[in-house]
């Protein structure tokens, strides 16, 4: 029993961790005061963005880290990166110190280092202490990782609503602060128990309600996140989103209670027949449908070779488009995937092609926000804009468990739920082109939020039903790389696009050229919003070539279900 708390306990930790190591999507926030103070163009801002996003190029430094350290060690390796990353920005910022570009460059590289750091750190606390909820653990806890921005706008108004350098410090002291507040939960890990299907069932009711306390508190940073000028109600709204935090913590005696309840009045509280309820073999321990892969084969008569099955007789011929649905595609879910096979696989590099023409620019456009807004006169709204994203990134980052949640009433393949959540960001952008207003700002801006964080959290769960759950920490390592080179492909456009017509208009203002008016950005929305057809397109046809394996396993899971 002692040990279920403490796993809990461990979860709200990870809650904790995530929850303010999402610095980089408050880069907007201070880009335009950095911008300034360096005296550089809006192609050399792009260039920090882009080190800050390099951090998942080094992801499998934290794996290496990990061979060698504890987790604690490696936790306050992450923790420390982060300070002196942004620690030292700001103090270039304030103008207490004064350093190269390149040093900047570097600096900001290494806190995005720091980032991909605290996210290794969370996903082994979440596969270790939660295997039979894996992808609800990792849904919860990435989700607050989108939910950053909006927490450092509260803390930054409570402090000091007019400096926008406040973010920087903040960034590097409060991941400290919080992997301080972890320490002892990590230290005290529990015993790696299996859970009985009646202690799945606990764990699954109790995902439920941490859930509905996460869209809770989603909502209410939605709310008063950037509505606190004044400082001291921001101190108490901040305050409030921090007992909100704090509130989960609750769970251990929810656990103890319930045991309580059902040794002693069973009868009453029985939830046998609900009808919610996940079954005990999870999404990332798909790697036991290895064990039908013999009986498949003679059942079918086919040669299966790495996962697809080639016929053996000949037959009628495929069209265009059913040649290239069916062609090489998988026919199981959860086989292990090397490296060298992976990148041989056109379904890896449709994965790619949807998460590089999707989240990735999502993830550019939240870098851009400073600018955006103040190239059409909304320069005032950035931190609402900023924390508007954040919010609805974390809203998208909780949609992403509800295939789990939903799956005994609708059933839908997880490559399925993928396209549906990237058709927000062609619409986003296509209304932002066509219309520069405020609103169409607002309402695109909480598209692009919503989309992104839905792929950013699903993609975890999506990698290792496709690639293996034993391979995820390199699979999906790679799979990322698409981070940096979108930041630096996508960032580079929009930085090009928007000092062509700064210079034409000749805005100056400091040491900086800025751009006013839709047309500094309208081309860009133009190619994003196009670029983002493409990833719609390219995960459209991921979900026709993997649907068959989702139905195979789905027939296979729910007859494994009645027989037990």
């Amino acid at each position: 029993m002692a040990g279920q708390s403490r796993k809990w306990m461990i979860l709200v930790a990870t809650i904790w961790i995530q929850a303010f190591t999402g610095t980089n999507f408050d880069f907007s926030a201070y880009s335009s005061d950095l911008k300034s103070v360096l005296g550089i163009s809006q192609v050399q801002l792009n260039y920090l963005a882009v080190a800050s996003d390099l951090g998942k190029v080094f992801g499998w430094s934290s794996g290496l880290a990990l061979m060698y350290f504890p987790l604690w060690v490696v936790l306050f390796m992450a923790a420390f990166m982060g300070f002196f990353g942004y620690g030292l920005q700001w103090l270039v910022i304030r103008n207490i110190i004064s350093l190269p570009y390149i040093l900047v460059f570097l600096l900001c590289l290494l806190a995005g280092c720091s980032i991909c750091w605290f996210n290794t750190v969370c996903f082994v606390l979440c596969i270790k202490n939660f295997s039979a909820n894996r992808p609800l653990a990792l849904s919860l806890t990435i989700a607050f990782n989108g939910v950053s921005a909006a927490l450092y706008t509260l803390a930054g108004n409570a402090i000091d609503s007019s400096s926008d350098a406040i973010y920087l410090l903040l960034n590097a002291c409060i991941p400290l602060i919080s992997s301080i507040a972890a320490l002892i939960p990590i230290l005290r890990q529990p015993s790696l128990d299996p859970l009985p299907l009646d202690g799945v069932r606990r764990d699954s009711i109790i995902f439920l309600i941490l859930n509905f306390l996460s869209i809770l508190t989603g909502i209410y940073l939605l709310i008063f996140g950037s509505n606190s000028s004044d400082e001291t109600r921001a101190r108490l709204l901040f305050g409030g989103a921090i007992f909100l935090l704090i509130f989960p913590l609750c769970i251990p005696g929810i656990v103890y209670a319930r045991e309580w309840f059902h040794r002693t009045i069973h009868s009453s509280f029985s939830v046998h027949g609900s009808g919610f309820m996940l079954v005990d073999v999870e999404d990332l321990e798909l790697h036991k449908e290895l064990l039908t892969r013999e009986s498949s084969y003679h059942d079918n008569g086919d040669e299966t070779v790495y996962g697809h099955t080639r016929k053996k007789s000949g037959g009628e011929k495929d069209g265009c488009c059913d040649t290239m649905v069916k062609k090489d595609r998988l026919e199981m879910l959860g086989e292990e995937h090397p490296a060298w096979l992976l990148v041989r696989r056109l379904d890896f590099w449709l994965y790619y092609i949807a998460y590089f023409c999707g989240g990735t620019i999502g993830l550019v456009y939240s870098n851009n926000l400073g600018q955006i807004a103040e190239s059409i006169g909304q320069s005032s709204n950035t931190t609402t804009l900023v924390t508007l994203y954040s919010s609805f990134s974390f809203f998208g980052r909780l949609l992403s468990a509800a295939p789990d949640y939903i799956r005994a009433k609708i059933y839908f393949a997880r490559t399925g739920w993928l396209t549906i959540a990237l058709v927000p960001t062609p619409i986003a952008f296509f209304l932002l082109a066509a219309s520069g207003n405020g609103l169409a700002l607002h309402i695109s801006t909480a598209l692009v939020g919503l989309s992104s964080g839905f792929i950013f959290a699903a993609a975890v769960s999506i990698t290792s039903e496709l690639f293996g759950p034993n391979s995820i920490g390199v699979n999906h390592n790679i799979l990322i790389t698409n981070i940096p080179m979108g930041s630096l492909v996508y960032g580079v456009l929009a930085a090009v696009v928007y000092d062509s017509h700064a210079s034409s208009s000749l805005n100056i203002i400091t040491d900086s050229v800025v751009c006013m008016g839709r047309q500094c950005y309208y081309l860009t929305f133009l190619w994003w919003g196009c670029l983002s057809v493409l990833g719609l397109t390219s995960s459209l046809l991921l979900f026709l070539r993997t649907r068959h394996a989702y139905d195979q396993f789905e027939v296979k899971r729910i007859s494994t279900t009645l027989v037990y």
